[in-house]
């Protein structure tokens, strides 16, 4: 038996706490200032006039024109309008990803039922078809449906991923024990029940990375929004496309609406950044 002063010399060392050297704070600061690269670039770039981005070398600091081509590419591509749609759209997505997605990856990780195996290779499957493949049943559906030129054409074929059903499946097997289910049963609770108060509470740190990553991607989606909406009722990407159209196209009013256009997203990340992360420490830490 080992003696009981070793284990008693042994209990400090394993909460001490890990400190960063140099070295580490060296390496973060670079991939730092790689990722905001391109969009301080964007910011200069908006804040100079297309003649200078023309020149060589290009601007390196900003300039004076940064609000002008902000206020220009505001007006020019309503911007107002496209981000209320573009929020709408993005919201909408991704209240119905993260709980479709949460209810199907419960189903395919903790219940048994027939073809549930198979069902789950359809789902995957779908994943490895490319996106364009789609676009022209999808738009003959929706003229069917007289939907051109609608928010719900956007959203609805979206509405649910392949991907969110494998993640919070993949997530849910170990994070949900099986236990804490048969246990809500025996009170009886019912499937409902047992939803909202086990497997929603047991998955909301995947969730909030889910909702994150399927808000970025709605925000910034292009290919399908160009074709079922015109510039009447834009999202944010179509009303952005008017501003490169032109004979000469101001490259100087193309990165201001793009920065306009980030904003959101940046600001989406500051407010709701940390509680992800502490989420995904939960998460880490429950697991």
């Amino acid at each position: 038996m080992r003696p009981r002063h070793q284990s008693l010399t042994l209990r400090p060392k394993a909460g001490r706490h890990l400190h960063a050297g140099p070295v580490t704070y060296a390496v973060l600061s670079l991939f730092t200032l790689v990722s905001l690269a391109p969009l301080v670039w964007t910011a200069i770039a908006a804040s100079r006039t297309s003649t200078r981005l023309a020149q060589t070398p290009p601007p390196l600091w900003f300039g004076g024109n940064l609000f002008k081509n902000l206020e220009r590419a505001w007006t020019e591509a309503s911007l107002g309008d496209a981000m209320f749609n573009t929020t709408i759209v993005a919201g909408s997505i991704t209240v119905g990803t993260v709980l479709f997605s949460t209810i199907a990856g419960f189903a395919f990780a903790k219940l048994r039922f027939r073809l549930s195996g198979l069902l789950l290779l359809l789902t995957i499957g779908t994943m490895m078809v490319p996106p364009q493949l789609s676009v022209v049943p999808l738009y003959l559906w929706i003229a069917d449906l007289q939907w051109t030129n609608q928010l719900q054409s956007v959203v609805l074929p979206t509405f649910v991923s392949a991907f969110g059903v494998f993640f919070m499946r993949q997530y849910l097997v170990q994070a949900l024990p099986t236990e804490l289910i048969e246990a809500a049963r025996v009170d009886g609770a019912s499937s409902l029940r047992v939803v909202w108060h086990v497997v929603f509470p047991a998955a909301r740190p995947a969730m909030a990375v889910l909702g994150l990553l399927t808000f970025v991607f709605s925000w910034n989606d292009f290919l399908w929004p160009i074709i079922a909406l015109n510039q009447s009722n834009p999202t944010v990407q179509v009303a952005l496309n008017s501003l490169g159209t032109g004979y000469i196209p101001d490259k100087a009013v193309i990165m201001a609406g793009a920065l306009l256009g980030t904003l959101p997203l940046l600001l989406a990340f500051v407010l709701f950044g940390r509680q992800i992360v502490s989420g995904i420490m939960q998460g880490a830490v429950k697991g």
